[in-house]
């Protein structure tokens, strides 16, 4: 056996008769045949799967109880066998969430470059955010309508996993007496043992007190003691109409026209998979469930009572009882006649709400007879409600047959909270680049200036001030070469917010393969499903560049491929078949 060398003996998976081969290592190898000769059986059934089993094997008995147990393949041995990847043509994943951007960890990166070098725009005036001083911050709360009840706290930890026992020591000794804990005020005396595992938001109350003008040394001195003891932020909590509205404040960033507080950048802030950086409407889908009208009505020519409203059936129990007998007298219509009959301020009513009119509705229950009156919210507000609020997934799938999917009316789509799209480099948000072509993102990367770094000749450069050198560098040139890698193997068309779960298996496998370029691994036997499949012919010599350069690594590849050109480029080919 040669010792640079996989060597495979006797190997009968499937199709396979007793196959013997030596395959050379650290070479573009592509195992072609007709169909049904064992190409796969060879690759993937027999090689990958042997791979995988003593993967598994070589992990502890705790961890294996959770992979299950691998069959060996129908082989009599296999040696030289580096650990193995298999990428093939499947879709890379369900989610929702899961974006060509997440996939690829291209969007990691981009969080992270707008977090350490964008330049932050306030939501409401578009101008740039400035950093916020303690008496702009007292100036912005006496506006507030005098006699407003408001508690000044020091927020320590947002949204953290841990006990923090030491935070609260630390505030018990620094002379604070009470602490707002997951919504929840305690004595710090007497704070419950927090679960390790669950995030967290705890806030030191550094004073409770009402809004005058006398008061603003007291204020003044409130918030500049939450400021240094919560490095910089100061949260407000404000009393009105029976609940508490946060006002977060920052001594680093806030509008100067308008007094909006910015969070401090962080990568989190631009993540749609965190409560943190997403959309508060959609929660970071870029979609909101929306009833549509038309879906609700069955044949116009049905009266409510024979089933007209979908929902609703043929209805009985209280909607005949108390709901359709309150709304046909206050609309004036009758219950019996055909929906398309009906005036149109009682079908608008019963659809979607009488708005600020009370409805007075029947009731009877047993010797209780009477009348109430209440607000009818419409069947459309009904659905959204019961959609929202139930945990069932068979209930949501009732009524997801009346809701289709709409762009979310908050973000635009965009997945991100107001303060993740209001952050730009080049002029551009995040959310803006992240819908432009793969190819024409990487042509805006290489227009940003840099200081330090002069742009190729004829580039013309992206608005805005030059990038701090010594931070953007490293990650513009880590986001340029792994675009570069989906560029090269043919997937210069897509975005990078293009759902995960909308690709092929084709673009799919070459996404995959692009990611472990990426990697940089060496001494990995990587195994490939046709991924010429659904490639335009022009850009296939860049596919071949690509599996080169992952050769180049010191890894081996081998690829089940019928295509000529391929073929031709391979170190070593196995053809399957008839002999």
């Amino acid at each position: 056996m040669s010792p640079n060398a996989l060597v495979v003996r006797g190997a009968r998976e499937h199709n396979l008769r007793d196959i013997s081969l030596e395959i050379p290592r650290e070479r573009l190898v592509v195992v072609t045949g007709l169909s049904g000769s064992g190409k796969s059986s060879l690759a993937f059934d027999t090689i990958y799967a042997e791979g995988q089993r003593r993967y598994i094997e070589s992990l502890s008995a705790y961890a294996r109880q959770f992979l299950g147990l691998m069959e060996k393949p129908d082989v009599d041995s296999i040696e030289g066998l580096s650990p193995a990847i298999s990428i093939e043509q499947k879709t890379v994943s369900r989610n929702p969430r899961s974006t060509v951007g997440t996939v690829t960890e291209i969007y990691d990166y981009l969080r992270l470059l707008y977090a350490r070098a964008g330049t932050p725009y306030c939501p409401r005036c578009d101008l740039p955010i400035r950093r916020q001083p303690a008496t702009q911050i007292v100036k912005q709360l006496l506006k507030m309508e005098e006699g407003t009840r408001i508690q000044v706290l020091a927020p320590l930890v947002r949204g953290r996993k841990g006990q923090f026992r030491d935070v609260f020591d630390r505030a018990r000794r620094e002379g604070f007496v009470r602490a707002l804990v997951d919504g929840r005020v305690y004595d710090l005396r007497e704070i419950p043992r927090l679960s390790r595992y669950e995030n967290h938001d705890i806030g030191i109350i550094v004073d409770r007190l009402v809004v005058r003008g006398e008061d603003r040394v007291r204020l003044s001195d409130s918030v500049e003691t939450a400021l240094r003891a919560a490095d910089g932020v100061v949260q407000i909590l404000e009393r009105r109409g029976g609940r508490d509205i946060s006002h977060l404040f920052s001594e680093h960033y806030a509008c100067a026209d308008c007094g909006t507080s910015f969070p401090e950048l962080e990568p989190r802030v631009f993540s749609f998979n965190s409560p943190h950086g997403a959309c508060a409407e959609c929660g970071g889908l870029g979609t909101t469930k929306e009833v549509v009208g038309a879906l609700l009505v069955g044949g116009p020519s049905l009266s409510i009572l024979e089933g007209a409203i979908l929902p609703w059936g043929e209805p009985g129990g209280h909607l005949r009882g108390s709901v359709i007998p309150g709304l046909a007298k206050a609309y004036e219509f009758d219950p019996r006649e055909p929906w398309q009959d009906l005036p149109a301020d009682a079908r608008d009513a019963l659809l979607h709400g009488s708005g600020t009119m009370k409805i007075r509705f029947p009731y009877n229950a047993g010797k209780m007879k009477g009348h109430y009156e209440d607000y009818w919210e419409g069947v459309v507000a009904n659905i959204e409600r019961r959609y929202r609020e139930t945990s069932s997934e068979h209930v949501r799938s009732q009524l997801d047959q009346y809701m289709s999917s709409q762009p979310c009316a908050e973000c635009g789509g965009a997945r991100l909270g107001p303060f993740g799209r209001a952050v730009r480099i080049g002029g551009q948000p995040i959310s803006a680049v992240v819908e432009r072509p793969i190819g024409e993102i990487l042509a805006f990367m290489g227009s940003l200036p840099v200081t330090g770094e002069e742009l190729p000749a004829g580039v013309e450069a992206a608005p805005g001030e030059p990038l701090p050198g010594e931070v953007a560098g490293p990650i513009l040139r880590e986001v340029r070469e792994r675009l570069g890698f989906l560029r090269n193997v043919g997937l210069d068309y897509l975005t990078l917010s293009r759902s995960a779960a909308t690709l092929s298996g084709g673009e799919s496998q070459r996404i995959r393969l692009a990611t472990q370029i990426g990697s940089r691994l060496v001494g990995v036997l990587y195994i490939l499903d046709e991924p010429s499949i659904g490639l335009h012919q022009r850009d296939n010599h860049r596919l071949l560049g690509t599996l080169k350069d992952l050769r180049d690594l010191g890894n081996s590849v081998l690829v089940v491929e019928h295509d000529e050109d391929t073929i031709r480029e391979a170190d070593f080919v196995v053809d399957l078949g008839p002999g």
